[in-house]
């Protein structure tokens, strides 16, 4: 099971960034992630987020709606999420995985049992995008017992005092939202985003991931250039669901961001060199 302090750690010693994609987790079908996920790491991927299918996404924008809702047509729960990951680990996948997914389904089956169970399974991290800091207590405490990552979403609306908050809770990694709004491929990055980062910087050691937004080499290339980590998802299930091979289109989508993340020299030198 891959840590995630310790893969952002020795991207940054090679003065890289790390690449983290999405999945909703039962798309396009129920058992896709098993396939998925495989390919996305042998692509590059240096982490992956899985979402947890909601009738309520108050954070995704349409491409992540539709998938979340034929994921749930297809049967995917939270109990089933994790049943996918204990198989992926069982295959062998090392790469940290951290679930994404909204608070109700947590609360119904109690903190306690599911950080218990995550951890059992091989979940390295969580995000739970409408559970305030403020209210997070149970959860947690429950996930520092079972050594899983809590993840919290960052806006750039965010002040001094809600990131100083919010990089305390944090463990891991923070999540930094490019924009206000819901998720979903842009054609550019917002203004303001670097400044954001280096504003997020002067307050934590913390890794810095940025999400929301990003689909292209040339995005996440500059990203990459101001932070430890890169999240793709909407641009990543357009791929996935406009494609009659999805698995191989997952491979080659990522494979063409990570190309774009590498550092110069890297990107220059021949292959086999």
């Amino acid at each position: 099971m891959g840590n995630i302090a310790d893969t952002f750690q020795r991207l940054r010693q090679d003065g890289e960034a790390a690449l983290m994609p999405y999945l909703t987790m039962g798309y396009p079908e129920r058992d896709s992630a098993l396939a998925l996920v495989p390919q996305l790491v042998e692509a590059g991927a240096d982490l992956v987020e899985l979402g947890v299918p909601f009738s309520d996404p108050l954070a995704d924008g349409a491409t992540i709606q539709a998938s979340s809702q034929r994921a749930l047509a297809n049967g995917m729960t939270l109990r089933v999420c994790l049943d996918q990951v204990a198989e992926l680990r069982a295959r062998n996948v090392k790469v940290p995985l951290v679930l994404m997914g909204y608070y109700n389904p947590i609360f119904q089956l109690g903190s306690r049992v599911f950080a218990q169970r995550a951890a059992g399974v091989g979940v390295d991290g969580i995000i739970v995008p409408d559970l305030p800091p403020e209210e997070s207590g149970e959860l947690h405490s429950a996930l520092l017992r079972t050594n899983i990552d809590l993840v919290p979403l960052l806006a750039p609306t965010s002040d001094a005092g809600r990131t100083r908050l919010l990089a305390d809770q944090a463990r891991g990694f923070l999540y930094l939202i490019s924009l206000t709004g819901v998720t979903g491929a842009r054609d550019r990055l917002p203004r303001g985003l670097e400044a954001f980062v280096s504003r997020v910087r002067e307050t934590t050691d913390l890794p810095l991931a940025v999400g929301f937004g990003i689909g292209t080499p040339a995005q996440a290339q500059r990203v990459a250039q101001i932070a430890d980590g890169v999240i793709v998802g909407s641009a990543l299930i357009q791929a996935i669901g406009t494609s009659e091979r999805p698995v191989e289109a997952a491979g080659a989508f990522l494979v063409a961001l990570k190309a774009g993340m590498k550092p110069a020299t890297a990107r220059e030198q021949p292959l086999g060199s």
